[in-house]
C-alpha cells in the first residue's frame, strides 16, 4: 500500500526501500493487533507516503539492502504516478485493499481530504494496463529491517488481483497463531438445527475449508491471541465458516456474544447478535444465511442464487455501498457496515403494528428511503441488528427547496441497547439528533437555495414543534421555518 501510494518519481527500487521504511517505522508492537490498532497504522501509513519527508532518503542502505529479488511491474506506478495524491490514495483503498467505498471516504476524512467523493469518483475511473506478471513476495523475503528503535514484525507484501498489488500486513500471524491451542474449535452437526430450536448454535460449520484442521487451527489461535474485549472466551468456539473466499482463506467463528472474521495476518471481532436468521457478511458482497434459510430474493423480487449457504454478491445501489441488500422471508436486509446483515424496516406514521413484532418487508417507498438514509444510519464501529425509519413530516422544503421527508430512525445495536437518530432526507440524509420514535420532534439549520440560513423543525402527527432562541419563526406545510443566527443553539421543544 505505502509503495503505490508514494509519488511515483525515482526508481522504483527505491520506493520500494522507502515504503519499508515507512512500514517499520508506523510499528506500535500490540497496539497494532486490534482492529481500531490496524486502522489507526493504516492511516500513518498513508499520512507518511502521501507526504514522504526526505530524511527518508538518509541512511536508506539497510533498506535497499533487504529487497527481494523481483520488483514490482511498473505499469501500474506509472498511472499511478500521473493521479493527484488522495486520489491515488483513493485507489489504492479501493481496487488494491478492497474496502467500501464508505470506509474509503471516512479513510480520506481521516487524513484531511475536504472533496473525498470527488477523490473517490476519480479513482474509479482510472483505466490501467494489465500487468506483465503476477509476482509475489513471500513473507520470508521481507522480514523486517531491524534499525535502531523499530521493532520487529512479521511483513507480508503481495501482489494480487491482477492489478500488482502490494499488501503489507504485520502481527501475530505464522508461528505465533500455530502456537496458540487454548481455544478449541467444535462445530454443529449438519442437521442439528432440524432436531431443537433455531439458534446460533445450530448453525453448521460450512466452506470448503471446514475439514482443513491446520488453517482452521490458525484462526482458533489467532483469536486466542487476541487481546482486551476481542479476545474470545475460554474454552470453545464455534466454526460458522471455512472456506476461499475470491481465492483468500477466511474462517468465521462465534464465542458468546462476539463474531470473529479470520484470514491470514488478520482478525476482525464484532458483536455478533442474538437473532438466529442474521446473514453473516463474508465479504464482496456475499453472505452466509442460516442453514434453514434457503430462498433469498433481490429486491426485484428474483430469486438471488445460493452455493452452499453463502449467497451470490448482492450490493447495495447507494454511493457509500450501504443499504438494502435482499428480501428473506417476510424481512429485508441490508447493509449498515457491520460483521451481519441488518434488518430493515420503514413505517408511516399513520401504519399500525401487524403484531408479530418483526420488521416487514420493504416495499418500494421503504427501499427509496433506506437508500438515502442508509450512508447516515449507523457507525459500522457499533453493529446494529435492527433499524426501523418512521416517517413524521413530508412535504417540500421553503423557499425553492426540494421535496423531503422526516423520519426517526430506531437502531437495535448487536451488542444490546437500542438508539434512535432522525434524519431529514432532502437532496442528501441530514442527520439532526437523537429523537423519540413515539413522539419525535427535530430540527436543523439549513441553507436555501438562495444561500440564506433557516431553522426547520418538526414533530410527529398531532404535535406542534417550538424553538426558543431564534427572532422569528412560522409554521410552513406543518413545518417550522425560523431566521436568526446560523447554527446557533435553537432548544425545541414540541407539544
Amino acid at each position: 500500500m505505502a509503495y503505490f501510494v508514494l509519488p511515483g518519481r525515482g526508481k522504483r527500487v527505491h520506493r520500494l526501500a522507502i515504503a519499508r521504511r515507512i512500514v517499520d517505522g508506523t510499528a506500535r508492537g500490540t497496539r497494532d493487533r486490534s482492529a481500531a490498532g490496524r486502522a489507526r497504522r493504516r492511516t500513518r501509513v498513508l499520512r507518511r507516503a502521501l507526504r514522504p519527508s526526505r530524511r527518508l532518503q538518509i541512511g536508506l542502505g539497510p533498506w535497499l539492502r533487504a529487497l527481494p529479488a523481483q520488483l514490482p511491474d511498473p505499469a501500474l506506478t506509472t498511472v499511478l504516478s500521473r493521479l493527484a495524491p488522495h486520489v491515488r490514495a483513493a485507489y489504492v483503498l479501493g481496487r488494491i485493499e478492497g474496502l467500501p467505498r464508505y470506509e474509503i471516504r471516512d479513510q480520506l476524512i481521516e487524513l484531511g481530504v475536504r472533496a473525498p467523493w470527488s477523490a473517490i469518483r476519480a479513482a474509479e475511473a482510472v483505466q490501467v494496463p494489465a500487468p506483465r506478471g503476477a509476482d509475489r513476495f513471500g513473507p520470508e523475503a521481507l522480514r523486517p529491517v531491524r534499525n535502531r528503535s523499530v521493532l520487529p514484525l512479521a511483513a507480508v507484501v503481495v501482489l494480487t488481483g491482477g492489478l500488482v498489488a502490494a499488501v503489507v500486513a504485520t502481527g501475530g500471524g505464522g508461528p505465533r497463531e500455530a502456537s496458540a491451542h487454548s481455544l478449541r474449535l467444535v462445530a454443529a452437526a449438519p442437521d442439528a438445527w432440524t432436531r431443537g430450536a433455531r439458534t446460533l448454535d445450530a448453525w453448521p460449520a460450512r466452506g470448503d475449508l471446514a475439514g482443513d484442521r491446520a488453517f482452521t487451527r490458525r484462526a482458533a489461535g489467532a483469536w486466542s491471541a487476541a487481546t482486551g474485549d476481542r479476545r474470545a472466551a475460554r474454552g470453545t468456539a464455534r466454526l460458522l465458516y471455512a472456506g476461499r473466499l475470491d481465492g483468500t482463506p477466511l474462517a468465521v467463528m462465534r464465542s458468546g456474544g462476539l463474531l470473529a472474521r479470520y484470514t491470514p495476518g488478520r482478525l476482525d471481532v464484532a458483536a455478533a447478535g442474538t437473532d438466529p436468521s442474521a446473514p453473516i457478511a463474508l465479504g464482496g458482497g456475499r453472505y452466509l444465511l442460516a442453514p434453514w434459510d434457503t430462498g433469498p430474493e433481490t429486491l426485484t423480487g428474483r430469486p438471488l442464487a445460493v452455493s452452499g449457504g453463502v449467497t451470490a454478491p448482492a450490493r447495495a445501489r447507494t454511493g457509500c455501498g450501504r443499504g438494502p441488500l435482499f428480501h428473506l422471508g417476510s424481512r429485508t436486509f441490508g447493509d449498515l457496515g457491520g460483521p451481519r446483515a441488518t434488518a430493515l424496516a420503514y413505517r408511516l406514521p399513520e401504519d399500525r403494528p401487524d403484531g408479530t413484532g418483526r420488521p416487514a418487508r420493504l416495499g418500494p417507498r421503504g427501499r427509496g428511503i433506506w437508500d438515502r438514509l442508509a450512508c447516515a444510519a449507523a457507525d459500522p464501529a457499533k453493529p446494529v441488528s435492527e433499524a426501523t425509519a418512521s416517517g413524521f413530516w413530508s412535504g417540500e422544503l421553503p423557499y425553492g427547496g426540494t421535496s423531503a421527508e422526516w423520519v426517526c430512525t430506531r437502531l437495535t445495536y448487536a451488542a444490546g441497547g437500542t438508539g434512535a437518530q432522525a434524519a431529514l432526507l432532502g437532496g442528501e440524509a441530514r442527520p439532526t439528533g437523537a429523537c423519540d420514535p413515539g413522539r419525535p420532534v427535530s430540527g436543523t439549520w439549513w441553507r436555501a437555495p438562495s444561500g440564506r440560513w433557516y431553522y426547520l423543525a418538526a414533530a410527529g402527527h398531532g404535535r406542534v414543534p417550538h424553538a426558543a432562541g431564534l427572532r422569528r419563526s412560522t409554521s410552513w406545510n406543518g413545518l417550522l421555518v425560523g431566521t436568526g443566527t446560523p447554527q446557533a443553539p435553537v432548544t425545541l421543544t414540541a407539544r
